[in-house]
């Protein structure tokens, strides 16, 4: 006899199928609460809610309304034929001995020299084989506040970006002082018959502008903490951010092996209007950021809230 045995799942396996489950679980909630409140969303939004893209968001979406024509199947009544009813018994006119052959075989009880205290200690009791189960899938928390929390996930260290953070921000801060003063940046006293004696240099407002918008940007693009057109705007304001700062450098550092005193004037009006353009960027991804909804944390919608 041969016994077929079922390979056992690793636990990073079952851990790994847990969470994907969690998170689905997560998304359908939040598509049933943004869609109680008068919102449809769509496959990027439900995705992009996720951290996931948009087919994954379109198939929960497709979960959901199955499971909703699935339970109006259910609740609708079953149509019943009235010939049916109408229709007179059937008489089986089956032979007895064919209804005797289909009852189960007949056991007798056992008699009482079969019952003795004896013959019941010599007959062990056999014990079940212990059967290994797994786990039970973790549900998530649901809290007093009615907010779904999935469990948190170790994440790795950032430790090393200090070491990669150090020499890059001497080179940075240097390349764009250096463009600065070559473009007409340099020292000036802002407050003119206030604080005569106070002097700031200019060209320091270049690597602190640009620097601190495009990690700015970085960080609302792929926190997973923005949708939609703040999402979007991030984005590519952060690409842009990045790519200006490339370009900053390189010319920095082509004039300055060239020899050449100051900035063809082109560089100039380029590196005047960086400021203002940050400055522009900044506010706009800060108004798209705030009036994004929060779809992370949305409360948990139960059949009776959807019924009233």
């Amino acid at each position: 006899m041969v016994v077929a045995t079922v390979p056992e799942t690793s636990a990073p396996t079952r851990t790994r199928q847990r969470q994907a489950a969690e998170l689905k679980e997560r998304a359908r909630s939040i598509y049933i609460a943004n869609r109680a409140l008068g919102h449809a969303m769509t496959g990027t939004e439900l995705g992009e809610a996720c951290g996931m893209k948009e087919r994954w968001g379109r198939l929960r979406i497709e979960e959901v309304l199955a499971a909703d024509a699935g339970q109006e199947s259910a609740s609708s009544p079953v149509p019943v034929d009235s010939s049916a009813q109408s229709a007179p018994p059937r008489h089986d006119t089956t032979p007895a001995v064919a209804e005797q052959s289909s009852l189960p075989p007949i056991v007798t009880p056992p008699s009482a020299a079969e019952l003795s205290p004896a013959s019941v200690e010599e007959a062990p009791a056999e014990e079940p084989a212990p059967v290994e189960q797994d786990p039970a899938p973790v549900a998530p928390e649901r809290h007093d506040s009615g907010t779904i929390q999935v469990a948190p996930r170790k994440r790795p260290v950032v430790w090393p970006v200090l070491l990669l953070m150090l020499p890059a921000t001497v080179a940075i801060w240097s390349g764009w002082v250096g463009l600065g003063h070559l473009a007409g940046f340099g020292p000036v006293q802002p407050l003119p018959g206030i604080v005569d004696g106070f002097e700031i240099d200019t060209s320091i407002t270049l690597p602190i502008g640009m620097e601190t918008y495009a990690g700015y940007a970085l960080y609302v693009w792929l926190s997973g903490k923005a949708t939609g057109r703040a999402l979007t705007f991030a984005r590519w304001s952060a690409i842009t951010a990045l790519v200006v700062g490339a370009l900053g450098q390189v010319a920095y550092h082509v004039m300055v092996a060239a020899g050449l005193g100051a900035a063809p004037w082109w560089i100039t009006a380029a590196v005047a209007c960086l400021p203002v353009g940050v400055l522009g960027m900044g506010a706009a991804l800060a108004h798209m950021v705030r009036a994004e909804p929060d779809l992370h944390s949305v409360p948990a919608v139960s059949d009776s809230n959807l019924e009233g």
